[in-house]
C-alpha cells in the first residue's frame, strides 16, 4: 500500500476486531520508537496507511489508544501474578509470589521499552481508566490472600479488612507503580523482598 492510498470502508464483527490489533500494534511500534507525546494520530494512520477519520472510528482519541497498551500490559501482569499464585502453600507464600511476579513483570514491560514507560506513567499520573481498573484488581487480589490468611490462622483478623487491603497496597506501591518503581529499580529485587517480609510480619496473629 502507497503513502497516499487510505482505507476508508468501515470494519464489522472479526474484522472489526483484526483493525482495532493492527492500529493497537502501529502504536505500539510508534510510542517505542518516538514516545507518546510527540506521536500523533496523523503519525499512526500514515504508518499503517490508514487516514486519521478511519482510525478515530475505533478509537476516540490518542490518549484511548494509549489506554488499550496500557492494558494489556496490566492484563499480562495480573495474569502472570496470578500464575504465580497458583500451587503456593498458604496465604504467606502466595502473597509472596503474588508481590514478587506483579514487580518483575512491571519492570520488564515497563522499563526495556523506555518509550513505553512514558505511556504507563502517563496513565499512573494521570489516572486514566487503564490504572484506575489495574489499581482495584490488585485490592481484590490484595483482599483474597487476606481473607486466605485470615481463615487459616496465618493473619491477625483484629484490624478492618478495608483497612488492612488498602494499608497493604500503599506499602506495596513503590515496587507496582510505575512512577515510583521507576525511582526504585536499584531496590529491586532485595528492597521488594524486604517489604513483603514487613508487610507478612504486620500480618501475623
Amino acid at each position: 500500500m502507497t503513502d497516499n492510498q487510505t482505507i476508508e470502508a468501515p470494519a464489522r464483527g472479526p474484522a472489526e476486531h483484526a483493525v482495532r490489533d493492527q492500529i493497537i500494534e502501529a502504536a505500539n511500534d510508534c510510542f517505542a520508537r518516538y514516545g507518546f507525546q510527540k506521536t500523533t494520530v496523523s503519525d499512526l494512520a500514515k504508518s499503517i496507511g490508514f487516514s486519521k477519520a478511519y482510525i478515530y472510528r475505533f478509537f476516540e482519541s490518542k490518549q484511548a489508544i494509549g489506554e488499550a497498551i496500557c492494558r494489556s500490559r496490566l492484563d499480562i501482569i495480573v495474569q502472570r501474578a496470578r500464575e504465580a499464585m497458583e500451587g503456593a502453600s498458604g496465604a504467606n507464600d502466595r502473597y509472596r509470589r503474588m508481590f514478587k511476579a506483579i514487580t518483575a513483570s512491571s519492570v520488564e514491560l515497563f522499563f526495556v521499552d523506555r518509550k513505553i514507560y512514558e505511556v504507563a506513567s502517563l496513565a499512573a499520573s494521570e489516572n486514566w481508566e487503564s490504572a484506575q481498573a489495574y489499581t482495584q484488581t490488585l485490592l481484590s487480589m490484595i483482599e483474597e490472600v487476606v481473607r486466605e490468611g485470615r481463615e487459616s490462622g496465618e493473619f491477625e483478623r483484629k484490624t478492618p479488612l478495608d483497612e488492612t487491603c488498602r494499608s497493604i497496597f500503599y506499602a506495596m506501591m513503590p515496587f507496582v507503580n510505575p512512577i515510583f518503581l521507576e525511582r526504585n529499580l536499584s531496590l529491586v529485587p532485595d528492597g521488594q523482598g524486604e517489604v513483603a517480609n514487613l508487610i507478612l510480619r504486620s500480618l501475623a496473629p
